[in-house]
């Protein structure tokens, strides 16, 4: 078959921040699937990776529904799972772009499980987010024998007061909707002085705030918000 599938991360934001062999290969496929937030709507991904496409690159972009209805997603799934196989079978270079990097709280993680591992798939990773935040902040996420814990802000209160006590770095994404309560979390702990939130790392709208007890329990804060924690620093 010489038809070829690429999982491509693009990274933070950033269009620069993508990786060269992400960009070469981008620059080469016939057609390119990119996720949106909502129906109709824009991709970030997509405006990521735009300056390097080629122009006779047909675009495919897909909705992935964020509602709580599994079966309502594992039918779009399904489909997109099915369409790039049969997109690879026609002999195509194609490729399926994600914010940051495919492998880690991905859409894309859901295709593969549907995909599987054949030989025509190569998954090429992209830049965190949160290793972006590191850097913009100044603020390492994990020295000599600290342990790192990623955590989803959508995990209970339980588990993400295990993980803060737990490990001496954690990474708190989804913080998007849940800032009062991780804010009171982080005060319980006694670690909010160790904590930096960065929103849209990368864009031209970033923000940073390395005062956590300044910030309003209320600030409305954009989907793509972040909070680094390290207690040793």
């Amino acid at each position: 078959m010489s038809g070829r599938l690429y999982a491509l991360g693009t990274g933070p934001g950033a269009s620069d921040l993508i990786t060269v062999r992400a960009a070469r290969i981008i620059g080469k496929l016939d057609v390119l699937y990119a996720p949106a937030g909502r129906k109709g709507g824009d991709s970030l991904a997509l405006s990521i990776v735009r300056e390097y496409l080629s122009d006779s690159t047909e675009l495919r972009t897909c909705h992935f529904p964020m509602s709580a209805d599994n079966d309502e997603k594992a039918v779009v799934w399904d489909e997109t799972a099915a369409a790039l196989k049969h997109e690879v079978e026609q002999g195509k270079q194609v490729g399926f772009i994600t914010l940051g990097d495919s492998m880690l709280f991905s859409t894309w993680v859901f295709l593969l499980a549907r995909i599987g591992n054949p030989e025509w798939l190569e998954i090429v990773p992209g830049v965190t987010s949160f290793a972006a935040i590191a850097s913009r902040a100044q603020l390492p996420l994990a020295m000599e024998a600290q342990s790192l814990a990623v955590m989803s802000c959508t995990a209970s209160h339980q588990e993400l007061s295990q993980a803060l006590r737990a490990h001496d770095c954690v990474v708190l994404m989804k913080v998007y909707g849940r800032f009062a309560q991780i804010k009171a979390l982080l005060q319980h702990l006694g670690i909010i002085q160790h904590a930096v939130l960065m929103a849209e790392a990368t864009l031209p709208n970033e923000q940073c705030f390395r005062n956590l007890e300044a910030v309003p329990d209320d600030q409305q804060l954009p989907y793509f918000s972040t909070i680094l924690v390290n207690k040793q620093w």
